[in-house]
């Protein structure tokens, strides 16, 4: 009797350790396929920009007020914000999204 209580312990590990595997890798396709959205709704908003759309354009500017970290900034062409600046903005761009 023990030996089949063993044996099934063992298939229970195994099927848990297949669960989670397929988990994870369900996990990793979804945060490609939400990093793929955000790559191709960025592209779609940046060439709205440059053709001069009124909405895309008001959207950049509402970026100056969200954006934070000067690396982010920088990719925008946005001034880095002065030190005592940086958690007014963080304050108000979490409350613009609520």
């Amino acid at each position: 009797m023990t030996d089949r209580l063993e044996k099934l312990k063992k298939q229970q590990a195994q099927i848990k350790a297949r669960i989670q595997s397929l988990e994870a890798g369900q996990k990793t396709r979804e945060r490609k396929k939400d990093m793929q959205r955000k790559i191709l709704f960025g592209a779609y908003m940046l060439q709205r920009v440059k053709e001069g759309d009124r909405v895309a354009l008001e959207l950049q500017a509402k970026l100056d007020g969200y954006l934070t970290r000067d690396h982010d900034r920088a990719l925008f062409e946005l001034p880095p914000l002065p030190k005592a600046e940086e958690g007014k903005a963080a304050e108000k761009a979490l409350a613009e999204t609520a």
